[in-house]
C-alpha cells in the first residue's frame, strides 16, 4: 500500500438462496452453508432483515445490510463472485485468426480455445508422460489447424498420423522405405540470392554428420578434414561460391566419404561413414533426393528407419521442411510438428538445430510444435530450457512425480496446478499461454476420434471386416456404430 500497488476497500458479500418450497429452501440453505464452511467462509443469515438482504442482492447498487469489512485489493479480487476460470475465447473475426478449440473447461461449463497465431510467437511445447494423451491432443490441434488453412508438416516417429493424413488428402513420405531418400547436401532453389548459401549448407552438413556419427564427429582434426572434404565434394560436382553453379546436381554422401578417405586426418571419419555409404544403412543415402513433397499436410514417417538413424533422420527431415518454409516466394502460416522430440534433444547438435529453428520460426510465419515425453532431456539442457522460453504456448498433460518440480519451476505453475497435473486423467491438459491458464479435456468428434486415436480397441474396430449379412431372408442388418462410453478414454 505504501508503494501504491494496493488499496483498502469496505466490501460486503451477500448471497440470496432461492427455492420453490420452504422445505427445499431449508435444504438448499444447509447445502450452501456447508459449501461455504468447506471454503473457510463464515455465513451470517439475515434472519430478521430478509427484505433488506433481498433488495441488496438485486442489481440496484444499494447496500441496505451494510455488513462490510475492510479488505485489500488482492483479497477483494479473490472474493469477487463473478470471476470465472474460463479464459477469453480468441476473436474469430480478427484478420488472420485461426483459433483452435481444444475441449471443455474442467473447472467450469465453458470451452477452451486458443489461437497460437495471436501470441508473441507461434511456437508450442507439449510435455507429458507416456500414455497421457499428448499425441491425441497434438493430432487434434493439427486437424483443427487444417480447418483454418494452416499448412502442417509433421515428423512422425511411430507412423501414428497415417489415417489422419490419408483422410484429409495429405502427402505421406516414409523415410527409410525402399527408394525414399533425402540428400542432406541439396541447395534450396529459393536461396540463390543468398551469397552465403553454400556456406550455410556446409554448416548444416557438419551438424548432420555429427549427429550421424556421434561424438566422433566433434574431433577438431576430423572437423577440419570434413570441411575440406565438403569443399572437395561440392567442387567435384561443379559447385563453387559462384551462384551460377548452384543449379547443378548436389554431391552425395559417397562423394564426401571418398574425399575424407583421401585425407589422412579424415580416414577415421570415413570409416564411420562406411555403413551409410556402402553398408547396411546405405539405402537412405545411396542417391539423390527422390521426392519433394508438397501439400496442406505432409507427414514424414520415420518408423521404417533403424533406431540408430532416428535422430539423424529427424534432423534431415527438419532441414528439408525448413528449406520449404523459408521460401520467401511462398509465405503462409505453417505449423511444424516434431513428435517425440526427445529423440533429437538427446543429441547436442540436434538440440542446437532445434533451438535455431525455434528462434527463427516467427519471421517466416511458422510455428514449431515440440511434443515430448522425456521432460528431463528438455529441461536438463540449456538448449531445451531456451526452447521452452521461446514457446508462447505450453500444453501440459499428466506429469511424473520425478519431473513435476522441474516443470513447475520452468512453467511458473502454482502448487494447485502442479497437483492437478499429477492426478490428471488421460486427455486432461493445462494450457499456459502468456498469463492465461486453463485446465481442459481434449475432446474430439466421433469422426475426429476415429482418425486420431491409437487405442488398440478402436484401431481393431476400425480395421475389422464388416459383419456378415443376416441369414434371415428379407431382413437387412444395420451397420454397427461405435458408441463411446460416457467416460471414454481418448486414447
Amino acid at each position: 500500500m505504501a508503494r501504491g500497488e494496493a488499496r483498502l476497500f469496505q466490501a460486503g458479500l451477500y448471497l440470496t438462496v432461492y427455492a420453490d418450497t420452504p422445505g427445499e429452501l431449508a435444504g438448499e440453505v444447509e447445502r450452501v452453508t456447508a459449501l461455504a464452511h468447506s471454503l473457510l467462509l463464515t455465513v451470517h443469515p439475515a434472519r430478521y432483515r430478509m427484505l433488506a438482504g433481498w433488495t441488496t442482492t438485486l442489481p440496484l447498487g444499494v447496500d441496505l445490510l451494510a455488513a462490510t469489512r475492510t479488505m485489500d485489493t488482492s483479497a477483494l479480487a479473490a472474493g469477487f463472485p463473478f470471476t470465472s476460470p474460463d479464459i477469453a475465447l480468441p476473436d474469430p473475426h480478427r484478420d488472420g485468426a485461426a483459433p483452435v478449440i481444444y475441449g471443455p473447461n474442467l473447472a467450469s461449463s465453458g470451452i477452451v480455445g486458443h489461437d497460437r497465431w495471436a501470441g508473441a510467437n507461434y511456437n508450442s511445447v507439449t510435455l507429458a508422460t507416456s500414455g497421457a494423451g499428448k499425441s491425441y491432443l497434438t493430432k487434434l490441434d493439427v486437424l483443427r489447424s487444417l480447418y483454418h488453412g494452416v499448412e502442417v508438416h509433421v515428423i512422425d516417429p511411430e507412423d501414428e498420423y497415417g489415417p489422419l493424413g490419408a483422410d484429409v488428402g495429405g502427402t505421406q513420405l516414409a523415410l527409410g522405405a525402399p527408394g525414399v531418400r533425402l540428400n542432406p547436401f541439396d541447395l534450396p532453389a529459393h536461396g540463390r540470392a543468398d551469397p552465403e548459401l553454400l556456406t550455410r549448407r556446409m554448416l548444416f552438413a557438419h551438424t548432420f554428420l555429427a549427429t550421424l556419427v556421434g561424438a566422433a564427429g566433434e574431433d577438431p582434426a576430423g572437423r577440419a578434414a570434413l570441411d575440406r572434404a565438403l569443399l572437395a565434394a561440392y567442387a567435384g560436382a561443379g559447385i563453387t561460391q559462384d551462384p551460377a553453379s548452384w543449379d547443378r546436381a548436389a554431391p552425395l554422401l559417397a562423394d564426401v566419404a571418398a574425399a575424407l578417405d583421401a585425407d589422412p586426418d579424415g580416414q577415421r571419419l570415413a570409416g564411420l561413414l562406411a555403413p551409410f555409404v556402402s553398408g547396411s544403412h546405405q539405402s537412405l543415402f545411396a542417391g539423390p533426393t527422390t521426392s519433394a513433397p508438397h501439400g496442406h499436410l505432409v507427414v514424414y514417417s520415420l518408423r521404417a528407419l533403424p533406431e540408430e538413424l532416428r535422430a539423424a533422420g529427424t534432423l534431415l527431415v527438419l532441414d528439408a521442411i525448413w528449406r520449404h518454409v523459408a521460401d520467401p516466394d511462398r509465405r503462409r502460416r505453417r505449423l511444424v510438428v516434431v513428435d517425440e522430440a526427445w529423440l533429437l534433444m538427446a543429441h547436442p547438435a540436434g538440440a542446437k538445430f532445434l533451438l535455431r529453428l525455434a528462434k527463427a520460426a516467427r519471421k517466416w510465419w511458422a510455428g514449431l510444435a515440440l511434443v515430448t515425453q522425456d521432460t528431463g532431456d528438455l529441461l536438463g539442457s540449456d538448449e531445451g530450457r531456451a526452447i521452452l522460453a521461446n514457446a508462447a504456448t505450453k500444453l501440459l498433460l499428466r506429469q511424473d512425480s520425478s519431473a513435476a518440480t522441474a516443470v513447475q519451476t520452468a512453467c511458473g505453475l502454482s502448487d494447485g496446478e502442479t497437483a492437478a497435473l499429477l492426478a490428471a486423467r488421460p486427455g486432461d491438459a493445462l494450457l499456459v499461454a502468456d498469463e492465461r491458464r486453463a485446465l481442459f479435456r481434449a475432446q474430439a468428434s466421433e469422426h475426429e476420434h476415429a482418425l486420431i486415436t491409437t487405442d488398440p480397441r478402436d484401431v481393431a474396430q476400425r480395421t475389422a471386416p464388416p459383419p456378415a449379412p443376416s441369414a434371415d431372408e428379407g431382413h437387412a442388418v444395420a451397420p454397427r456404430r461405435r458408441v463411446p462410453a460416457d467416460d471414454a478414454d481418448p486414447l
